[in-house]
């Protein structure tokens, strides 16, 4: 029986770890191919991905906030501490639907900031923590697993219940972007009204990553959880 029981757990645990990269992977071939859709589908208006974002900026008063270009590509994001927004160069310069999209997602985290969305400014308080936590986790997880030590292992539970609540948190404030940003692509006349649900399935599937991730830490926690029982 205690065999059996043993075998069944194994079975499990490894079942959690292939679940959780294969719902890593198919999240990011899914947003791929959204992106890669998407990214031929140009705007009526031809207005570039930098153009949307400043509109959408000027329109709720932050005039202040620049907007710069980077080569780095999926480096597109907003950083509070110093009140910019970073775009790749193919988001910056094209008019495609994904290019808009995600240059309005980040002028969205930008009106949060803003208006102190309460999620945001969680989320930027919980940053120092977890990424404390994540360095000294990781390297219990590795311990863990090839010497065999409970207690390093509890280290990197601890680490992903962290990590668990800092995506839980995360989420509200990526849909929040996204709402605002579909919202304001189609009052500033950015994107046509038959081109609006183009612009939600790309902002879906750029939040259906955080889900993802989300999720992927959640299965490895349980797995970390199994593998700590049986010791």
């Amino acid at each position: 029986m205690n065999l059996f029981l043993l075998r069944y757990e194994d079975l499990l645990t490894i079942s959690l770890l292939i679940l959780s990269i294969i719902v890593v992977t198919a999240a990011h071939f899914y947003i791929k191919k959204t992106f890669a859709d998407q990214k031929t589908n140009k705007t009526k208006s031809g207005i570039t991905g930098f153009e949307a974002a400043r509109k959408m900026l000027d329109k709720n008063g932050l005039q202040s906030i620049h907007i710069v270009e980077v080569k780095q590509e999926l480096s597109d994001h907003y950083d509070p501490t110093r009140k910019v927004i970073r775009l790749s160069t193919p988001i910056f310069h094209d008019s495609s639907i994904a290019s808009v999209a995600i240059a309005a997602h980040e002028a969205g985290h930008a009106v949060q900031d803003k208006e102190g969305y309460i999620f945001m400014r969680i989320r930027a308080a919980l940053v120092p923590v977890v990424k404390l936590v994540s360095y000294m986790g990781y390297f219990a997880i590795i311990v863990a697993i090839f010497a065999g030590i409970t207690g390093y292992l509890m280290i990197g539970i601890y680490m992903l219940v962290a990590t668990l609540i800092f995506q839980l948190v995360t989420l509200p404030v990526e849909f929040d972007a996204s709402k605002r940003a579909q919202a304001d692509l189609v009052s500033l006349g950015v994107v046509a009204s038959d081109e609006e649900e183009k612009v939600k399935t790309m902002l879906t599937a750029a939040a259906l990553t955080y889900v993802a991730g989300l999720i992927s830490t959640l299965l490895n926690l349980l797995r970390l959880i199994l593998m700590a029982r049986r010791r």
